[in-house]
């Protein structure tokens, strides 16, 4: 496997609030994790970069008492990313509250575990992870976001849900409470397949199959380097209303 990625501040930013970090254990196994944060140019700054970094320590914990992740089912690594997400939850909301100047922050957070022949997922907000396999692109976290509850309520379809002018509003976030609630998702992997992980500043100007057909072909790190320049550059040219961010992993 290999894997690149990049965060960009966009045409209207004067700040990045996005934060991502990726790191290989072995040969098989990789961590990846995107935080997209909220809460005025220094809050959403402070609260992603706390959340991915607490996230990616409380993982290499797990790493260090089970080297590489033998021994662990996949629940046990699921239960270890729900842990990693509660444990950035709360690093984020214990500073927000002794910090008056960081009230109110918060970030979206997904993150993954390649391990083998499978990937295990969490998200909590609306950054998203997309497994594309040959032409094809699937989404398999699932948006904690108003638009998104309408559309799972039946009461707005999928073309009103992004055009909409909440499309924003997200229903979860980390630090925002002292407890939030983590999706957890497994999906098995093969070899060709493509992880995409990526902040709103992406998907509100990119649409998954425009994604899917940017990293299908990838078979190189010089390829998987331009993909993800090229994905940040079509979301710029559309307008770059936010921060950018977009991670590839290459199965």
């Amino acid at each position: 496997m290999f894997f690149y990625g990049i965060t960009d501040v966009g045409k209207r930013r004067t700040a990045n609030q996005d934060n991502f970090i990726v790191m290989r254990y072995a040969s098989d196994v990789i961590l990846a994790v995107v935080c997209d944060g909220m809460g005025g140019a220094n809050g959403g700054n402070v609260a992603s970069s706390v959340a991915s970094t607490v996230f990616r320590d409380k993982m290499g914990d797990v790493e260090r008492e089970h080297p590489m992740f033998y021994g662990m089912t996949g629940d046990d690594i699921l239960a270890s990313l729900s842990s990693a997400a509660k444990e950035a939850n709360r690093a984020v909301h214990q500073l927000a509250m002794t910090d008056s100047s960081l009230q109110g922050m918060g970030t979206t957070l997904v993150g993954c575990l390649v391990s083998g022949e499978h990937a295990y997922v969490v998200n909590i907000g609306d950054s998203r992870l997309y497994l594309t396999r040959e032409n094809e692109i699937k989404q398999i976290s699932h948006d904690h976001s108003y638009v998104q509850y309408l559309v799972d309520m039946g009461k707005m379809s999928l073309e009103e849900a992004k055009n909409s002018k909440n499309k924003n509003l997200i229903t979860r976030a980390v630090g925002t409470e002292r407890a939030v609630e983590s999706d957890l998702f497994t999906c098995d992997v093969q070899a060709g397949d493509m992880i995409v992980l990526c902040s709103d500043g992406l998907t509100n100007h990119v649409d998954p199959q425009e994604i899917g057909e940017t990293v299908s072909g990838i078979k190189s790190g010089d390829d998987i380097q331009a993909a993800c320049e090229s994905l940040i550059a079509s979301a710029n040219d559309r307008g770059g209303l936010d921060n950018i961010t977009a991670v590839i992993l290459s199965i």
